[in-house]
């Protein structure tokens, strides 16, 4: 398999998990259940799940009122997409997609 194949099978997988979070931790909320911890829904966005999170977070209407959601997930999604694009771009590294 090649490592592109690879890549893109993870961040699917990231993302899939947390936007899945964010729809586990609404009903949680909803039936005041034990809850998954914010920590836990950030670190899913900053090991790659940050399209995931957000689009869970407007979808099922949930951490929406809290500023460090609404900027701190598409703070990171910035980040990353940048980091990618230096990556590809100006990174001393060589990156060749065949």
């Amino acid at each position: 398999m090649e490592v592109i194949s690879i890549l893109a099978i993870y961040f699917a997988a990231v993302n899939l998990i947390a936007f899945f979070l964010m729809g586990i931790d609404k009903r949680k909320a909803r039936r005041k259940a034990f809850r998954i911890p914010e920590s836990t829904l950030f670190i899913m966005a900053l090991i790659g799940g940050s399209i995931g999170s957000i689009a869970g977070m407007y979808l099922f209407r949930h951490k929406t009122q809290h500023w460090y959601f609404v900027w701190g997930m598409p703070l990171i999604l910035i980040l990353q997409a940048a980091l990618l694009l230096w990556l590809v771009f100006a990174s001393p590294l060589t990156i060749t997609i065949i």
